[in-house]
């Protein structure tokens, strides 16, 4: 029999379900997009996983694994949908989600109110349990107090709940026993310890952690559930893992037991899809843009490497977990195009989604959006869209944008049209904007990157965007609208680990005995972890780093912590932070003692390799067509090619339209393409 030798891809998004079959044998990739169903998204899951299994003429048996990527982790906190949970605090803590951080949300706007807790204060329950900062527990529940504290858990009707003590990130024990204490007595309640999920300090942050995690808990273990069943109804019983928001992937069983590593998950896929092919196209600095259905994110890889975060917001809400470093910048495809009170052409924040979509999906969408404003202007085949599975209405979404048009006096011959180079004009902009203070925040030129777009969108939109910012190269993907879904099937094992010291750097013999000390225990645990992930993994890699800041500063640097014969050394950890403290704040202070925060791993295990590259046509293909579209107030022939169709090294200058299943690429005047070898497309202002 032969052995499996296919691996799925799949990435669930608010307007479609991405997939991408890759098979390691004929080195072929088949890609394949499904209308997402919000309601239940393992649903367009099993039909999509049918229909790329059959498209790329492949049996069931022949898939050997499954990786997912889901944002309903994600939508559930910012949508407020996620279960009712409770959170139990040591005595004396009950407001700790009210007091926060002690920020408005707007300094200078006395008006502003706070965005809601998470948990109402009447499921905030005290409990007689205390640590202090040296370990010595100071009170303990006994089994009455636990009695009491199961039955109002019960009577709230709560479906998960957090416990988070102070100081458990460093003695996690007496947490831990309230945690089984009251899983034993009320097991209908998923119960979590915050040092369980995240043992760092700042207990507000590491609360929030806990309570994120406890409140998509039961949706996810839903969820989980319902999919692996959809997939055992199909004969597909291979393993199946989960993307995770540190640009690795889980196992379904890690990431039941802690969804909060999904959240970010999709957005981060799709940066370890960017980083692959930038590396085989030679380039070293990139900015991703993946515009999706919602909203247009960007990262930065430098060197082949992503950039990661500990500092984030999900919603509302801070998260200090490691994730990829992505930034929101605008609007998305179904963004809503609309107009102020004040008269003022606005794109979103509002989307119309999957259901029921732009105007031009002719599903009883009134609003138009921004695929609308791509199919008016020509962009974007009605009869072609999804390879013709799709027909659009060209005529409603004229009508649409006409009718949002002459509230900011667009009217009279080519209203519609006119009104939709003005709405991508300003979406444009809005980006644009964005994405320049998002780089000079990081202190980057953004002319000494190359762009590389992705999603649905990213194509579509990207080069009007490149020449707003003043970039002069675009490497567009072979298959760019399911590069998340890609990166998903590019994905290694890969998880966090951590522990905070708080540790002042006096003895460095003592310090390098703890760190070394600490380092071990993390490396046990996460290399135990690792070899329950499954099989035909790699040997497991570590990474190390920490976090340092000088006696009396608020905020840490985390640096790689150099070692030396298997040890950490901290006279060169020491170098580095003052290096790196010298390089963000312009100077280095000798005189003030340096303590380490919290010591990082991060563990690793490489999946078997696939290939990533698309197919290129053998001969130089010809335009099909040379189409008008819509550009700086008046028409321009732009030719069309069928991409598939494009060979190796094929040099075609703008204005083009590329056309492929999963999206369109545009390529402005004034603009070159060549076809790379790997099927990637560069794209480079003229002259």
């Amino acid at each position: 029999m032969l052995k499996p030798q296919c691996r799925i891809g799949i990435d669930v998004g608010g307007t479609f379900t991405d997939f991408v079959l890759v098979n390691s044998a004929t080195g072929e990739t088949t890609f394949f997009k499904e209308p997402s169903v919000p309601s239940d998204p393992s649903a367009s899951v099993e039909r999509g996983i049918v229909k790329v299994i059959e498209k790329a003429g492949v049996s069931r048996d022949d898939v050997e694994l499954v990786i997912h990527g889901t944002t309903i982790g994600l939508n559930a906190i910012i949508q407020r949908r996620g279960a009712r949970v409770a959170l139990v605090v040591p005595r004396g803590f009950r407001d700790i989600l009210e007091i926060a951080r002690s920020r408005m949300p707007n300094s200078y706007d006395m008006n502003a109110e706070k965005e809601e807790v998470l948990v109402p204060r009447d499921l905030v329950f005290e409990v007689g349990a205390c640590v202090a900062a040296t370990g010595e527990i100071l009170s303990r529940p006994d089994a009455a107090e636990l009695d009491a504290l199961a039955k109002r858990l019960r009577a709230s009707g709560v479906a998960a709940a957090a416990v988070t003590l102070l100081h458990a990130y460093l003695y996690p024990e007496l947490e831990q026993d309230i945690v089984d204490g009251l899983s034993a007595r009320v097991p209908e309640v998923l119960v979590t310890a915050s040092a369980g999920i995240w043992p760092e300090t700042r207990e507000y942050e590491r609360t929030l952690v806990a309570l994120l995690n406890s409140y998509v808990h039961p949706l996810m273990t839903s969820y989980f559930t319902l999919l692996q069943q959809r997939l055992a109804r199909l004969g597909l019983t291979m393993p199946v893992y989960i993307t995770s928001s540190n640009g690795g992937t889980l196992s379904i069983d890690t990431a039941r037991d802690r969804p909060i590593d999904t959240v970010l998950s999709g957005p981060a896929s799709g940066v370890v899809a960017a980083q692959v092919i930038a590396s085989q196209a030679g380039v070293d600095r990139i900015i991703t843009f993946d515009m999706g259905g919602t909203s247009s994110d960007i990262a930065v890889t430098r060197n082949g490497d992503p950039e990661y975060t500990t500092r984030t917001h999900v919603g509302d809400f801070p998260l200090v977990l490691p994730v990829v470093n992505v930034s929101a910048i605008g609007a998305g495809g179904g963004s809503i195009i609309w107009v102020d009170e004040h008269g003022v052409l606005k794109v979103g924040p509002g989307s119309a989604g999957a259901d029921p979509g732009p105007v031009c999906y002719g599903r009883g969408g009134a609003s138009p959006c921004v695929t609308d404003c791509y199919v008016a202007i020509g962009l974007i085949d009605p009869d072609r869209f999804l390879e013709g599975r799709m027909k659009l209405d060209r005529r409603a979404a004229l009508d649409a944008l006409a009718s949002v048009g002459a509230k900011v006096g667009i009217t009279g011959e080519n209203a519609g049209v006119r009104t939709a180079e003005a709405a991508l004009r300003v979406a444009t902009a809005v980006m644009g904007t964005e994405l320049r203070k998002s780089l000079a925040q990081r202190g980057e030129d953004p002319r000494t990157f190359a762009l590389m777009p992705f999603g649905g969108a990213g194509p579509t939109h990207a080069n009007m965007l490149a020449a707003e910012v003043g970039l002069s190269s675009m490497i567009v993907p072979g298959a760019p609208g399911t590069f998340c879904a890609m990166g998903a099937t590019l994905a290694d094992i890969k998880r966090d680990y951590l522990r905070s010291l708080r540790h002042r750097i006096l003895d460095p013999a003592a310090t390098a005995e703890l760190l070394n000390r600490t380092l071990a225990d993390l490396m046990h645990t996460g290399s135990a972890w690792i070899a329950g992930e499954g099989q035909n993994l790699g040997e497991p890699v570590f990474a190390v780093t920490a976090d340092l800041h000088y006696e009396g500063e608020a905020f840490d640097i985390n640096v790689e912590a150099p070692t030396r014969n298997g040890a950490i050394d901290v006279a060169a950890l020491c170098e580095a932070f003052h290096r790196q403290h010298e390089r963000q704040y312009g100077f280095r202070d000798m005189d003030s003692p340096i303590e380490v925060v919290t010591l990082r791993l991060r563990v690793m295990a490489n999946l078997p390799r696939v290939p990533t590259g698309t197919k290129v046509g053998a001969i130089e293909a010809e335009a099909s067509e040379h189409r008008q579209i819509w550009h700086e107030g008046s028409y321009v022939a732009a030719a069309v090619y069928d991409r598939r169709k494009l060979a190796r090294g094929q040099k075609v200058s703008g204005p083009i339209v590329l056309e492929q299943e999963d999206t369109t690429t545009w390529i402005l005047p004034g603009w070159d393409i060549e076809v790379r070898d790997n099927g990637t497309v560069l794209a480079q202002l003229a002259g």
